[in-house]
């Protein structure tokens, strides 16, 4: 016999899972929910427990979603199916992949978090859109990052949007939020040397000296960094702008320093500076 098929939007379950949507109640049940093959693939990847699936197999686009479906029921995890209109209510955005899950909301501390040798770490301050936050991890991922950290965050770090902009790296990129001190301290403590990029930082980012322990320190569009990244241990460093606009998007500036940082660790011939052939 088949297992029900659950028709009405009104099922406690669709409705416990469709408040998910919601901060308040994420933080209250300590779940998250994900949309999104790819996304649930990889949280499944990085060992993120998923508590139930919300299956309509008629929007299945491929092999592999059903064999994730598989995987997941394998896991423990309950697997409900919905008819496409209970699905349609579910789903975040106008995603019709046939799959959505509640998972258990990752750890996020710094007390959690281990380095490798030679880091290469971002910090993320204040950050206010969600789909920022994710795009921000996204280019960490694509660059090799050690690990992002989140500073006195004004948004919530598993909301739909920066799960969906990370395209699921933000399950696999290790990831801690704490308040902005103490993420300084903490990596003071590890002989991290800083480096805050700011509109009026007093290098340009080329000259800047990524090859040892670093983090790269990145604040919101808005308001920028806090005072808190203002003082000697701090490098401000700039990203030149040739046009009108006097600062990039968060990401876009996260991707052009990631990658430079990387760049300047490469091996080199005996005898050349990370800095020439620029």
């Amino acid at each position: 016999m088949s297992d029900p098929v659950i028709s009405s939007v009104r099922n406690p379950r669709v409705q416990e899972a469709a408040r998910l949507r919601d901060r308040r109640h994420r933080a209250r049940q300590g779940r998250i929910f994900i949309d999104g093959v790819r996304e649930i693939s990889r949280a499944a990847d990085a060992g993120v427990r998923i508590v139930e699936a919300f299956v309509c197999p008629t929007l299945w686009r491929d092999e592999p979603t059903r064999d994730l479906v598989g995987r997941i029921e394998r896991s423990g995890a309950t697997v409900t199916h919905v008819t496409p209109h209970v699905y349609e209510k579910l789903a975040f955005g106008e995603r019709a992949e046939g799959l959505l899950c509640v998972a258990q909301t990752p750890r996020t501390t710094l007390d959690d978090l281990v380095l490798p040798t030679n880091p290469l770490v971002a910090v993320v301050e204040g950050c206010e859109k969600p789909g920022n936050l994710g795009a921000v991890i996204r280019s960490a991922d694509g660059a090799g990052l050690s690990a992002v950290l989140v500073g006195d965050t004004r948004v919530d770090l598993f909301n739909p949007n920066a799960i969906r902009a990370s395209l699921g790296t933000i399950f696999s990129m290790p990831l801690a939020a704490a308040p902005s001190g103490q993420i300084k301290d903490w990596l003071a403590d590890r002989g991290m040397r800083l480096f805050a990029a700011r509109v009026d930082g007093s290098i340009d980012y080329t000259a800047a000296d990524f090859t040892g322990p670093t983090a790269i320190v990145l604040g919101s569009e808005v308001a920028g960094l806090s005072d808190a990244w203002r003082d000697r241990q701090v490098t401000a460093i700039r990203l030149p702008m040739r046009g009108v606009a006097d600062s990039l998007n968060v990401s876009a500036a996260a991707a052009a320093l990631f990658y430079e940082a990387q760049r300047q660790r490469q091996p080199r011939p005996q005898g050349q500076s990370a800095s020439e052939g620029l």
